[in-house]
C-alpha cells in the first residue's frame, strides 16, 4: 500500500495524540505515512472540513477531543463518511467516571495540578543537571547511577530519568583517569553501566567531532575506542553492576530496562 494518512484532531495541542501515533507507526516500520495535525479545533466545521479531506482516502483520522457535543460530532462525521477513527479519549475517561463516580470536568488544555509529584520531577531534573558527567558528586543522593564512555547517552538518560522522578547522576569512564572511589563505597544495586557496540560509538563521535568543526583523531579512533570500552568493562565487572547495551535503543526504550533493573536489584536486596 502506498502512503498512509494520520490527522491527528485535538481541541487542544493535540501532543497527546501525536504520542500515540508515534508509538503507533513505530509498529509498522515497512509503512510510509503522513501525519497532519488540526490543532485548536473549535466548531463543527472545523470538524467537517478535515473528515471531508480525508474521506475516500487511505486516512485514519486520531482524536482527542474533550467537549462531549464536538466528539459526538465528530464520531457521526466519521462514520457517515465512512473514514477510519480513533476516539483515544472516549474509553478512559468513561472507565474513570465509572470507578471513581465523579464526573469529568471536560475542560479542553486543562493543565495538570502542581501536586508533589510535579515538583519531584523539577528537583530530580535540577540533580541531574548538577551531578552530570562526574560533577559535584551526589552518588550517595542518587536514585540511579549510570556508568559509561563519552557519547553512550548518559546526560540525556540522566535528564529524562529526572523528568520520570528518578534523580540519576552519572560517571563517565575516561581512560587514564581513575573513576572516584565513592562508586565502590556507595549501595551498588542503584547503579547500572552502559556501553555501546564500538562502530556505532566511533560513527557517533566522528559526526560529534564534524559538526563541532574539530577532527579529533584520539577521540574518534577505533583503537582507542576498544581501550576506552574494555576499561569500562572492566570497571562494570569490578562493581558487579548490570550493564546496558545501548547501540539500538532510544532514550525511552534504555531508561524503562535502568528503572527495571535498579527496582529488580533493590528488591532482592530488601530484608524480608
Amino acid at each position: 500500500m502506498g502512503v498512509v494518512e494520520l490527522h491527528m484532531v485535538s481541541d487542544a495541542t493535540g501532543a497527546t495524540a501525536k504520542r500515540l501515533v508515534q508509538a503507533l507507526e513505530a509498529q509498522f516500520p515497512d509503512q510510509e505515512f503522513e501525519d497532519i495535525v488540526h490543532p485548536m479545533v473549535e466548531t463543527v466545521d472545523d470538524l467537517r472540513l478535515t473528515v471531508e479531506r480525508c474521506k475516500g482516502r487511505p486516512a485514519v483520522i486520531v482524536y482527542t477531543i474533550v467537549k462531549p457535543e464536538l466528539r459526538e460530532a465528530m464520531h457521526d462525521l466519521c462514520r457517515r463518511a465512512k473514514v477510519h477513527y480513533c476516539d483515544i479519549l472516549r474509553q478512559p475517561i468513561e472507565s474513570v467516571i465509572r470507578v471513581s463516580g465523579q464526573e469529568a470536568k471536560m475542560t479542553p488544555r486543562a493543565r495538570p495540578p502542581l501536586d508533589s509529584n510535579y515538583f519531584r520531577r523539577m528537583a530530580a531534573i535540577e540533580f541531574a543537571v548538577k551531578y552530570d558527567d562526574g560533577v559535584g558528586g551526589g552518588l550517595d543522593a542518587a536514585d540511579i547511577i549510570l556508568v559509561g564512555v563519552s557519547r553512550t547517552s548518559k546526560t540525556p538518560l540522566s535528564i529524562y530519568l529526572g523528568y520520570l522522578g528518578y534523580k540519576a547522576a552519572n560517571v563517565p569512564v575516561v581512560k587514564g583517569i581513575d573513576p572516584p572511589e565513592k562508586l565502590f563505597e556507595i549501595d551498588s544495586t542503584k547503579i547500572v553501566g552502559l556501553t555501546i557496540e564500538a562502530d556505532r560509538l566511533a560513527e557517533i563521535r566522528t559526526d560529534r567531532a564534524r559538526r563541532l568543526g574539530g577532527n579529533n583523531r584520539k577521540y574518534t579512533e577505533l583503537v582507542e575506542i576498544y581501550d576506552e570500552l574494555e576499561q569500562a568493562a572492566a570497571l562494570h565487572r569490578r562493581i558487579g553492576c548490570p550493564v546496558i547495551e545501548i547501540s539500538e535503543l532510544s532514550i525511552e526504550e534504555t531508561a524503562a530496562r535502568i528503572i527495571a533493573i535498579v527496582e529488580r536489584r533493590q528488591n532482592a536486596a530488601a530484608p524480608a
